[in-house]
């Protein structure tokens, strides 16, 4: 089982998307994409753009954050009226990956899984991950794969057996059905 081809790590993190003004004083709506918005307010700042490989991420210092309908409401020290806030809509909230929550054991970051080399548990090569859907319920893992084309993988206890981040290598058990019949 050899070393796969990881992706390197990224600089930032996405946090939320910003989806429009909120009120007149530069509030931003935030769709919450991070699994501790709580820690939002904490940051000293955070980091504005389209994309996190985009050249043009700019730095804002975090005033405020709350919670309201299931959105968050980020209030930027930099974004002082409606028409400030409004430039910065459909663009992503990011933080640098040096700020982020420090992983427990056995967690890891969505990024970390790109590229992995996927295996069955009798040891065959079953493809690489290429992406992660998150459902809610539980993360799926779409594994382009030379045999089957794309196969997608609920990750759940009953089909990930372990994952080596060092070797780069993910063994499976797939339940009935998960592959089409050769």
């Amino acid at each position: 089982m050899g070393k796969s081809s990881h992706n390197t790590t990224p600089r930032y993190l996405l946090l939320g998307e910003i989806l429009r003004p909120h009120g007149i004083r530069g509030e931003l709506r935030v769709r919450i994409l991070t699994d501790y918005p709580e820690r939002i307010p904490e940051l000293k700042q955070v980091y504005i753009g389209v994309s996190p490989e985009a050249a043009n991420i700019k730095a804002y210092a975090v005033e405020t954050m709350r919670m309201h309908k299931g959105y968050g409401l980020l209030k930027l020290k930099e974004v002082a009226t409606r028409n400030d806030a409004e430039l910065l809509r459909t663009q992503l909230v990011m933080i640098d990956l040096a700020s982020a929550v420090p992983l427990e054991e056995g967690e890891f970051y969505l990024f970390q899984l790109i590229g992995l080399a996927v295996y069955l548990e009798e040891g065959e090569l079953l493809g690489h991950i290429s992406d992660v859907i998150e459902t809610g319920a539980n993360d799926v893992y779409i594994v382009e794969s030379p045999q089957y084309g794309e196969v997608l993988i609920p990750a759940i206890e009953q089909t990930i057996l372990d994952i080596d981040f060092d070797t780069g290598v993910m063994r499976v058990r797939l339940l009935d059905g998960l592959l089409p019949p050769r």
